[in-house]
Parts: C-alpha cells; structure tokens; sequence
C-alpha cells in the first residue's frame, strides 16, 4: 500500500474529485481518500503509477506534503472541490 499526505484536502467533495481522478489511472487499486488525515491511500501495479497518481493529484489541486503548494495549486482544489460537491 502507498500512502501519500496531500495539502488542501477540506471536504467530501475534494474526495470525490480525487477519487474520480485517481481512479481513472491504470495501475491503481485499492483507493480511498481520508479527509480527516488528508491522506490519499492505494495499491500501485508498480512504481510508475505512484508518480503518475501524485502529478494527477497535483494537477487536481492536492499536491503532497512536502510539493510546493502554490497559489495555482490552492485555486484549483477549491474549484475542484465544488465540482465534487456537484457531483456527488
């Protein structure tokens, strides 16, 4: 199992922009998204797709930890997390 800490996890809705996300890559199983710790959790077919997994959370809005979290960055999972809410 991979755990990856991300930074700007408020809420269901930022979960389920993750999930869809993150589901979507082959490779991944085993996904589920804790808001409380903000934590992204998956089994990987190998260790490509833990690459690929943080550069879509990235892209979504949840860089990791220790990725630098930019304005941009901020932006994008707001407007991430109220698609989530939409949708859910």
């Amino acid at each position: 199992m991979t755990i990856i800490k991300i930074q700007n996890l408020k809420c269901h809705g930022c979960a389920n922009t993750i999930l869809k996300g993150v589901q979507a890559i082959e490779g991944v199983t085993e996904l589920s998204v804790d808001v409380d710790e903000s934590k992204v959790t998956f089994s990987a077919s190998d260790y490509s797709v833990i690459d690929v997994v943080k550069t879509k959370l990235s892209k979504l809005g949840y860089p990791e930890i220790d990725a630098s979290n930019t304005t941009l960055h901020k932006a994008k999972s707001f407007v991430s997390c109220a698609v989530g809410r939409i949708n859910d």
